[in-house]
Parts: C-alpha cells; sequence; structure tokens
C-alpha cells in the first residue's frame, strides 16, 4: 500500500494520543507499517523544544516565540522521522502537527494566522493526507486534561475561554478543509476508536 499521513487534532483533553495508540493497534493487526510520533517532540532534537514549550508558567512565551519554536520543533520531526518513514511506505500518526499551531498560536491570542503560514510554506511545506479532528466539549476536555499527573500543562493552565476558543477555531478550519474528519469524542474509547476507524478505512487502498 501507498504511503499514508495521518494527524490527530483537537483541544486539550479531547481523547488523540489514545485514539493514535488504538490506532496504530489497528492498523499492526491488520499488517500495515506504522510510525506513531507526537508534537511538538518525534525527534531527539523537538523533544527537546517540547520541554521549553509545554511546562513553565503559562506567560513564558509570547505567541510570535512559540510560532518559531514549534515551527523548529515541526521542522526537526519532519526531517528525522515524518520523510523517512513515508519514504519506507508506512502509514505515519502524528499526535498533532502544523493545525495546532495554527490554532494555538495562530487564533487564540492574536491573529497571527499569516505568520503562522507564512513560516509554514517556508520551512515546512506539507499537509497531512488525513486530519482526525477530535471533538469535545471544552468543559469537559480541560477537566480531562488538567486531571492528568505531570508537567506539560501550560496550556490547560491557559483556561476554558482559551480552550473554548480554540475549539471553534479547529471547526472552523475543518469546514475550509476538505482533508478533515470530524470525530465526536464525547463517548468511551472503543466507541470514539470505532468511529475513527469508519473514517480512516477508506484510505487504505
Amino acid at each position: 500500500m501507498a504511503a499514508l499521513f495521518v494527524s490527530l487534532e483537537g483541544i486539550d483533553g479531547s481523547g488523540k494520543s489514545t485514539q493514535a495508540r488504538l490506532l496504530r493497534d489497528a492498523l499492526q493487526a491488520r499488517g500495515h507499517q506504522v510510525t506513531l510520533t507526537r508534537e511538538p517532540g518525534g525527534s531527539s532534537g523537538a523533544e527537546e523544544i517540547r520541554r521549553l514549550v509545554l511546562e513553565g508558567a503559562t506567560d513564558r512565551w509570547s505567541a510570535e516565540t512559540e510560532i518559531l519554536l514549534f515551527t523548529a520543533a515541526r521542522r526537526d520531526h519532519l526531517e528525522k522521522t515524518i520523510r523517512p518513514a513515508l519514504a519506507r511506505g508506512e502509514i505515519v500518526i502524528t499526535d498533532r502537527f502544523a493545525d495546532s499551531t495554527r490554532i494555538f498560536q495562530g487564533i487564540t491570542r492574536g491573529d497571527l494566522s499569516d505568520m503562522v503560514d507564512q513560516l509554514h510554506a517556508l520551512m515546512i511545506g506539507v499537509e497531512p493526507d488525513l486530519t482526525l479532528l477530535f471533538d469535545l466539549d471544552p468543559e469537559v476536555g480541560l477537566a480531562r486534561a488538567t486531571a492528568r499527573a505531570g508537567a506539560e500543562l501550560r496550556f490547560e493552565d491557559m483556561g476554558l475561554a482559551f480552550q473554548t476558543k480554540a475549539r471553534a477555531g479547529f471547526l472552523d478550519l475543518a469546514a475550509r478543509q476538505p482533508r478533515f474528519r470530524l470525530i465526536d469524542a464525547d463517548a468511551d474509547p472503543v466507541t470514539v476508536a470505532q468511529r475513527v476507524w469508519t473514517a480512516v478505512a477508506p484510505r487504505l487502498t
């Protein structure tokens, strides 16, 4: 089969990471070669940047600085992980990609969409073949996200209004981009995984 690049997007707490693992397992059980990765991260250099942007105070970085950091991480991720896996004919599943930067840095704290798009065109230049948007009430997502243990809560700490604006941004983006498939994430993981499979299966040629 031909290589396939799939991204999972959504607000914090929408269940992307769980569904990414379940999708990998389902694909591997059917004989597909799969690379599961994440952003920020997915390569050694990008993982170092991940700690910079996901930990610490909410005002640690400006949105403009974050755009540069996330783009740098994405470039390393693309060079070291995504492109090599696609060249091998694998299915690449990434937990977040450029759409997260378009939303979390591009629109939630000002109108920086042009800056995001220009940097993306210059330094990244690729889009996923398929993007699954996990849609969930921001209150539910934020409650799930903040219940997780760990230090990577910088964006969750920005609060409900931030997550609400992010959800609206994702839905607007999905309505304008045919590569998106909307997944209702307000259900148990098995049910959501069945919805994911329904969206992915037609692309497995």
